[in-house]
């Protein structure tokens, strides 16, 4: 909601890099001020890549697609990222397929689709390129909340997360100078300003928390989360921003929500 408050003040690059240097900021120093921690040094390129891959690939992919591709579509494709999630993390060994695991995620793709209602099907002017791009956007994203989880048992998330955030701020910032990042001040409004400090400080704590659950739970499950995403973000946008209401995402909320026990529930649970 504070992305779609504050995007027609910016570039889509711009607002990226300023959000992840201000969660790299709340990230980084709290590292530094926890106890040393003792990093295998074939360890550190690894963890980087997967931040450069999570906040820059993903985020220029979607950028790319967006172009040509309508954002409910997009939102609709990109709500396979549990699935692709589920898939990575059977094929690596990480955890095991079940019937319920998979009811439960395509429940929530279902709730992602209901909540965008016509949205979701617009066509007009996507290409094959741009799907493809979101496609490929989702399965990055997905592939790093499972390689992430190796390095999750051995460290403890916060270092994990400051030294991803940095490698990603590093990286966007090399994109950047071709815009004249360093050498414009972007003319944002003071609500903007507000926006794009919540949206970071929210990135950088609750990034943390994102891995955090990613080392105590599957990945299939915990991304299965990402679902509320556009549900929230619509029933705040419609409270907040006065965008229409519909039946639609009340029931989306209901069949993601469906989806979620679905997708936590244990065999014995579900058939004892």
């Amino acid at each position: 909601m504070a992305t779609r408050y504050v995007i027609e003040q910016t570039d889509p690059l711009t607002l990226t890099l300023l959000r992840y240097i201000i969660g790299a900021t709340v990230l980084v120093p709290v590292a530094l001020a926890a106890r040393r921690v003792h990093w295998r040094r074939r360890d550190l390129l690894p963890i980087a890549a997967l931040g450069v891959v999570q906040f820059g690939i993903v985020v220029a992919l979607l950028n790319y697609a967006l172009q040509t591709v309508s954002a409910g579509q997009a939102s609709l494709i990109f709500a396979t990222f549990p699935l692709l999630a589920m898939v990575f993390a059977a094929a690596l060994g990480h955890e095991r397929l079940t019937a319920m695991k998979s009811a439960g995620v395509g429940l929530t793709v279902l709730g992602v689709g209901l909540t965008l209602g016509e949205k979701a099907f617009l066509t007009a002017g996507a290409d094959w390129l741009g799907e493809a791009a979101v496609l490929l956007s989702a399965a990055c994203g997905a592939l790093c909340s499972v390689l992430y989880r190796p390095f999750l048992q051995r460290y403890d998330p916060l270092p994990v997360g400051a030294l991803a955030m940095l490698a990603s701020v590093v990286f966007l910032a090399i994109l950047a100078v071709p815009q004249g990042f360093f050498t414009e001040t972007p003319a944002l409004t003071v609500g903007g300003w507000v926006a794009i400090v919540f949206i970071g400080l929210s990135s950088g704590v609750f990034y943390w928390i994102w891995l955090w659950a990613l080392r105590h739970g599957s990945p299939t499950r915990v991304t299965a989360f990402l679902a509320l995403g556009p549900v929230i973000a619509f029933l705040l946008g419609a409270l907040f921003l006065g965008e229409p209401v519909s039946l639609f995402p009340l029931l989306g909320l209901v069949a993601v929500a469906a989806g979620l026990w679905l997708a936590h529930l244990s065999p014995h649970q579900a058939f004892g």
